[in-house]
């Protein structure tokens, strides 16, 4: 039987020039993580499937339901990694010594098997920094800063949402429901189905007049409930304060809700300006670090998929610099490769006629070409090509690097 290849739905291949963009990217984003003081960790993407049960971090996440579940030759129930958030709890348990605050972060393949849409697949890429032992708010506007400068870099206009989960509850209380996590759930849907039909699904759990004393609530500003001492509310001022220090704003948005089971403070997510997409998120989890230590841990983190971020960014990718073209000088070509290569500049070679060689540098965007003759060889000069321009000039093998690196 005949097999027709293909890429099994959901998965995806990244071939230059999206390869390249992607690793662009995902160079400034290391970048502004060291930046701002966070280390590298690498987990693994197999778990023990009882360690990614909802019972650790809740039942009410579709991202644990839709996990990828496998079984090994010794019969072990296992998991691919569908988030990094869960690991965290293992880690901390493993390794006791790690010295609080930790800021940490992780750039990593996840996997869930959920319905595709759009910029939405079952392989994707995650971008994550944490804050763990840290239970000040301004471990959250470090976060919130970081991916600030990181959208700034790949020139990425976004709006960024706040909200409070201790205070969405109490707003709820306030007009006394007793279908807290339900009616959390269909505030949740506002965006996606509108405000009119959210009520009318709220009738299931609430009295009319509750609900509408509950949407006058949530029309008020965030000072009213400072002022009314709304838990979670001065969190939540605090966070807009410190992020004035940091020159960014935030917008108090109080249907925002993230992640049902888990977040226990202030929330965030990121949107693009014009779209209104999610693009990044995250918030306070102090329940989750201490699952197996049994001692609260208070934590912070935001992420993001690189595939929905490289979709919006900006970005230059940086192409080979030159393509060195033997005219049957194959050791004389090499030589001088190597000695560009050793300047931490890119090159390639071509043994190809030149007609050829050029035309893969045209196809490969390659800025350069560089011929190496018996002539070019003798007279210790040679032939740069800009391949942009049509320019073409002699210089010599020093001028050739410090032409290359500019």
């Amino acid at each position: 039987m005949r097999i027709e290849p293909e890429t099994v739905k959901g998965f995806q291949d990244f071939l230059p020039p999206e390869s390249q963009k992607r690793q662009e990217i995902k160079r400034i984003i290391e970048e502004k993580f060291k930046a701002y003081g966070f280390l590298p960790i690498e987990t693994p993407t197999i778990e023990l499937d009882e360690l990614m049960r909802s019972d650790i971090v809740g039942k009410e996440d579709e991202a644990i339901s839709d996990r990828f579940k496998l079984r090994d030759k010794g019969g072990r129930n296992l998991g691919l990694r569908y988030e990094f958030t869960f690991q965290l709890a293992r880690i901390f348990k493993q390794n006791p010594n790690i010295k609080l605050p930790a800021k940490i972060y992780q750039i990593g393949k996840n996997f869930r098997d959920e319905p595709l849409s759009f910029l939405r697949f079952r392989e994707f890429t995650q971008c994550d920094a944490d804050i763990i032992g840290s239970s000040g708010i301004e471990s959250e506007a470090e976060c919130l800063s970081l991916f600030q400068s990181i959208f700034k870099d790949l020139k990425i206009k976004t709006e960024l949402k706040v909200n409070n989960r201790k205070l969405i509850n109490a707003i709820i209380d306030s007009v006394k429901i007793n279908e807290k996590l339900q009616v959390i759930r269909e505030l949740d849907k506002i965006d996606k189905i509108g405000e009119d039909a959210v009520k009318g699904n709220l009738r299931k759990y609430a009295e009319t007049g509750q609900i509408i004393t509950l949407f006058k609530l949530l029309e008020k500003p965030l000072d009213f409930f400072v002022e009314n001492l709304f838990e979670g509310a001065k969190e939540l001022k605090k966070l807009q304060e410190l992020s004035k220090d940091y020159g960014f704003k935030v917008k108090f948005t109080p249907f925002l809700v993230r992640g049902l089971s888990y977040y226990t403070g202030n929330v965030f997510e990121f949107t693009t300006s014009e779209k209104k997409i999610s693009i990044a998120g995250g918030g306070r989890y102090d329940k989750v670090i201490g699952k197996y230590t049994r001692r609260e841990t208070p934590a912070c983190g935001i992420s993001f998929g690189l595939e929905r971020l490289s979709y919006f960014a900006d970005v230059k990718i940086k192409p080979i610099k030159a393509i060195l073209i033997s005219l049957n000088q194959d050791t004389q070509t090499i030589k001088l490769a190597q000695k560009i290569r050793k300047e931490n500049i890119s090159c390639t070679i071509s043994f190809d006629k030149p007609s050829k060689a050029l035309e893969y540098a045209n196809s490969y965007k390659i800025q350069n070409a560089i011929f190496i003759g018996k002539e070019e060889i003798e007279k210790k000069k040679f032939k740069l090509k800009n391949m942009k321009s049509g320019q073409e000039k002699y210089i010599s093998e020093k001028q050739i690097i410090t032409a290359l690196k500019k």
